[in-house]
Parts: structure tokens; C-alpha cells; sequence
């Protein structure tokens, strides 16, 4: 059986014969039938619950006559992506600020959670970063196409048609590397903050760790700021008009 933390261990108590059942209906026979359910996806699972339920607190307390300290929270943070992807993008920004300000947090609070006790971030397990990385990849691909149509495909012929062959292979090597970059950034710094922390609190429990935990949330906020600004210059270069 794998190591399991506390949280993890309730949902596969719970939900492990439903789960294994699911699993094998796909045709993927999970490892531990009595364990299916890993550490980083039950943490991404209370992740994306505290969310659901913060967003639900927010749309209740909504008011304009006297807004509340969360409202201006999230409204300060909302200004904040508009004002980032309105440079980069143009003043045609709004329809993209849902997905940039979902993802920003959901990354955000999955870089944060290893900091409680009894958690761990999932973004520290490759699979969740390049998960994350490929709902950016689609999402850009999807708005490119959506806006110019199939016309779109002419961002991967280059400028000149006739380097278009050569182009053609540089540019979707070119996309797939982002792939690359945005999961190895993030996984490689939540990765490398979470061992730091681990073996210097190994090392001196008491006092230094709260340093290195500063640490790793200064860094916990830049790699979300990070992958979501990467993901507003892709949607920018999809939705770029020809001149």
C-alpha cells in the first residue's frame, strides 16, 4: 500500500470500490485496487472544493452599496489579471479573464496546501503541473481557432509562404516545448521548495523552517503568476491579427 496522509485515506475508505470499478470500466487496472485515489489528487480534489466554496461565499456576499473585505480581494485581484493580460493582449482581454483568474488560484492554493500540516502539494507530483499545462495548451489553441477560424492554421506556416515547410515542423516542436516549460517550471520549483523544507526541518525544527516556508511562499505565489502570465502571452500570440 502506498503512503497515504490523513484526507487521502478517507476518500479511498470511502470511495475506493466505486473508483477501482470506474478505473477498470477504462480499462486501466489501478495499482492498489483498495488505494486508487493518489495523495495529489485528493489534495487537487480539496483544492478544487475550498475554491467551489470560497467563489459560492463570494457571489453571496456581493454588494455594491457596501462590499465586504473579500469582495475587495477578489475584486483587487481581477483588476490586477485584467491589467496584466490587457498589456500583453489588447482591449479585447475580457472573454479570457475567468480561465486566467481560475487558474491562477487553482495553482496558487495547490502550490500553498503542502504548507498545513497533513498536506502536501500536488504540484510537486508531475502529473498535476502537466495537467494544469495542458488545459493552458488547449485553451490557447481552442481561443486561436475560435477567433480567426481555420485561418489559424497559418500561425504555424510562418510569414513566408514558401518556408512554410521548413516552418511547420519549428513551429509544433515550438508548441509542444511549452508544454514542457510550463510543467518542468512549476513542478521543478513546488518540487525543490517542499525538500528544502523538508530537510532543514529535519535538520533544525525549530525557527529556520519558518524562513524557508517565507520562502516557499514567495515562490508559491511567483510560479502561479508565472504560469498564468506564460498562458496570457499564448492566448495573445493565438489571437494576434496579421498587419
Amino acid at each position: 500500500m502506498p503512503e497515504q496522509l490523513w484526507f487521502t485515506h478517507l476518500l479511498n475508505d470511502l470511495l475506493a470500490a466505486p473508483v477501482t470499478a470506474f478505473l477498470r470500466m477504462l480499462h486501466h487496472e489501478p495499482k492498489y485496487p483498495a488505494a486508487p485515489i493518489s495523495n495529489s489528487f485528493a489534495m487537487e480534489l480539496l483544492v478544487f472544493f475550498f475554491l467551489l466554496a470560497l467563489f459560492l461565499l463570494v457571489r453571496s456576499r456581493l454588494s455594491v452599496e457596501s462590499p465586504r473585505a473579500l469582495q475587495h480581494a477578489f475584486e483587487g485581484l481581477e483588476g490586477f489579471i485584467v491589467g496584466q493580460s490587457r498589456d500583453i493582449i489588447g482591449h479585447h482581454t475580457e472573454p479570457y479573464i475567468p480561465f486566467l483568474a481560475i487558474l491562477f488560484l487553482f495553482v496558487l492554493m495547490c502550490n500553498l496546501i503542502g504548507l498545513i500540516p497533513g498536506f502536501e502539494s500536488p504540484t510537486a507530483v508531475p502529473a498535476v503541473p502537466l495537467g494544469c499545462a495542458l488545459c493552458s495548451f488547449f485553451y490557447y489553441q481552442v481561443q486561436g481557432f475560435k477567433h480567426a477560424g481555420i485561418g489559424y492554421l497559418k500561425h504555424f506556416l510562418g510569414p513566408i509562404p514558401a518556408l512554410a515547410p521548413i516552418m511547420l515542423p519549428i513551429e509544433l516542436i515550438s508548441h509542444c516545448a511549452r508544454l514542457l516549460s510550463l510543467t518542468v517550471r512549476l513542478w521543478a520549483n513546488i518540487f525543490a521548495g517542499d525538500l528544502v523544507g523538508l530537510v532543514f526541518f529535519s535538520m533544525i525544527p525549530i525557527g529556520v523552517p519558518i524562513i524557508f516556508s517565507g520562502l516557499h511562499i514567495m515562490v508559491a505565489v511567483l510560479q502561479a503568476y508565472v504560469f498564468m502570465l506564460l498562458t496570457v502571452i499564448y492566448i495573445s500570440g493565438a489571437v494576434a491579427e496579421e498587419h
